[in-house]
C-alpha cells in the first residue's frame, strides 16, 4: 500500500498533505472473512408487501509486516 496518510510512534509523527510521499506499508493477506449478518426488511403498509433478505460483507484480513518511512 503506497498511499499513507499518517505515521506515528512515541517520538515522531508524520502527517500527509494529503499523503506522505515515498512511504509504504508492507502487508500480508491472511484470507477473507465474513462480517455479521445484516437483515434487510422491506415493508409497505396496506398492500401486503413484505420482503426479508440478508447480507454479509466480505472483508480481507491483513497482517502489517513493516511501515517504510520516506527516506528510510
Amino acid at each position: 500500500m503506497d498511499k499513507v496518510l499518517f505515521i506515528g510512534d512515541d517520538e515522531n509523527t508524520l502527517i500527509g498533505n494529503p499523503i506522505i510521499k515515498d512511504a509504504k506499508v508492507l502487508a500480508t493477506s491472511l484470507g477473507e472473512i465474513k462480517g455479521d449478518k445484516i437483515i434487510v426488511f422491506k415493508y409497505k403498509s396496506k398492500v401486503r408487501y413484505r420482503k426479508k433478505t440478508g447480507h454479509r460483507q466480505i472483508y480481507t484480513r491483513l497482517s502489517i509486516n513493516e511501515i517504510v518511512k520516506p527516506g528510510g
